[in-house]
């Protein structure tokens, strides 16, 4: 027969037991926390900063230390919607931001700040009023590089104390007025086409002078060849005389003979519409002189025939 008394304590103590491992496991639950990597965690204990928890496993006092929410310490990016900035020459730009940032001190940026996030992008809309509007729109279009470094030198500055690091900003957009756009695009596209017309302009340059270089070269190569051309009939016809020359005077020829070829010439002088005046060589009279007196010296040296007796 059992006894109620002895399985009531024999179920208290069960029970004991039961509770005594259930406490020790959250216990030993709430005592380890692992960290993951690339974040921090801040203890308090009792209400008060503690310390600072580092990616991996950590021992805490059970129901004495609290973990505040794990905090990201890698490098973030945050766009921040379009702002309406005002110009030097009152006009308003749309501007599109992008910031670089991260968290190097836990504490810092869970004490000293509420949000940083929003700290951050309030900050950021702020700074880039003053800078953009000590500027012109054609200035703000074209300093992008100056402005995205004095952003982020300021920005740097004022997040320091939160325990945040800006690395970089970035102008994603800056978008003008409606107007303002128009007018730029009619600016660009006439200087395209001016553009256009100044290449054309100097291809066109290019070419006649290039054609002229070519044309008087053609003219140099061809006056060179008339050149070569005379020069070789030159020596040619110098080379014909010489040759005709020695030849006569190998012949020796009579005067008589010579007499007679420059007869032979004569009609070759007046061949031709054009020939309107003969030159005679006086060669040619002296020649005609000894040929009369080859004749008339012949006939007198006959005389008139005696009569037959």
């Amino acid at each position: 027969m059992i006894n109620p008394e002895g399985f009531i304590g024999q179920l208290f103590v069960i029970i004991l037991l039961a509770i005594v491992a259930i406490f020790v496991i959250v216990v030993l639950f709430r005592a380890i926390r692992i960290i993951p990597q690339a974040s921090a965690g801040v203890v308090e204990r009792l209400g008060k900063y503690h310390k600072t928890l580092n990616p991996g496993l950590n021992i805490l006092v059970p129901f004495i230390d609290r973990v505040r929410p794990l905090i990201d310490m890698r490098e973030q990016v945050v766009s921040f919607p379009p702002q309406p900035v005002i110009t030097e020459d009152n006009l308003v730009v749309s501007i599109d931001t992008v910031v670089f940032f991260q968290v190097t001190d836990a504490r810092a940026a869970t004490y000293e700040i509420a949000s940083y996030l929003s700290a951050v992008e309030q900050l950021t809309t702020t700074t880039l009023r003053n800078v953009v509007g000590g500027l012109n729109l054609e200035e703000a279009l074209t300093s992008r590089d100056n402005i995205n470094g004095q952003l982020r030198v300021v920005l740097d500055e004022s997040t320091g104390k939160w325990g945040i690091r800006v690395g970089r900003v970035e102008l994603k957009a800056i978008d003008p007025p409606v107007s303002i756009q128009d007018s730029m695009e009619k600016q660009m596209r006439a200087e395209r086409d001016r553009r256009a017309q100044i290449l054309t302009a100097e291809g066109t340059k290019q070419a006649a002078i290039l054609q002229a270089e070519g044309s008087r070269q053609a003219s140099i190569l061809e006056a060179e060849g008339y050149a070569q051309a005379a020069v070789l009939r030159a020596k040619g016809d110098g080379e014909a005389i010489t040759t005709v020359f020695g030849a006569i005077h190998r012949g020796e020829p009579t005067a008589d003979l010579l007499a007679y070829q420059y007869l032979q010439t004569l009609p070759k002088l007046a061949e031709g519409d054009s020939n309107k005046m003969w030159i005679i060589p006086s060669e040619l009279t002296e020649a005609l002189k000894g040929i009369s007196a080859g004749f008339l010296g012949g006939a007198a040296g006959r005389g008139p025939t005696p009569p037959t007796p």
